[in-house]
């Protein structure tokens, strides 16, 4: 089985933030396969179901981003799933807003959601999804994170948010170089084919 976490955080307040760039990936991937994320487990809400030919764990911590690990952690104990079978999706504002990369691996940067996760499974070997949010220029960067979008950037990250969904189906069926090579981009989704 695999694990795919949306990281956001719960409540009206953070519904259509870019903090929850994760949590409305995973929304559309579950809508695009049928799957009703609305169990509460391991401090998550969660939803099973199957994607690409595989059966998957679709999780949205309610722990707010800073605590995300403590959700995750629980889940992998339960499921004692492999690393490598978990999946993060989550927001970065150190890559081009709308862009999308795709890393097998590696540090949680300046993620604390990230940094949490790695910190309660005592790793960082796990695949994961960042959509860029881009700079916050002179807006005060906890603002930012948590702040809606403008109309501008609404379609940017709808295509951002579709294309981190075929991502992740193409890593579930083919693996994880496969949907590096297929899906990471430079700058925002749509605005240049070039894969990096």
């Amino acid at each position: 089985m695999y694990v795919i976490v949306g990281l956001g955080n719960p409540g009206k307040k953070y519904e259509n933030t870019r903090h929850n760039i994760g949590f409305i990936t995973l929304d559309y991937l579950a809508d695009r396969h049928g799957i009703k994320i609305t169990k509460i487990k391991h401090k998550a809400l969660v939803g099973e179901g199957n994607i690409s030919g595989q059966k998957v764990l679709l999780v949205k911590p309610q722990t707010y981003m800073n605590l995300s690990g403590n959700s995750v952690r629980e889940v992998m104990e339960y499921y004692k799933e492999d690393i490598e079978n978990l999946m993060v999706i989550y927001d970065d504002i150190d890559i081009p807003v709308g862009s999308v990369r795709i890393r097998k691996k590696g540090s949680a940067g300046t993620h604390n959601g990230m940094r949490s996760i790695v910190y309660d499974l005592q790793s960082d070997q796990f695949p994961r999804i960042r959509i860029g949010m881009g700079k916050s220029g002179n807006v005060d960067l906890k603002d930012f994170v948590t702040g809606g979008f403008s109309k501008g950037e609404k379609e940017i990250f709808e295509r951002a948010v579709v294309h981190a969904a075929d991502a992740v189906e193409c890593f579930l069926q083919y693996g994880i170089d496969r949907a590096m090579n297929e899906y990471n981009t430079k700058g925002a989704v749509g605005e240049e084919k070039g894969n990096e």
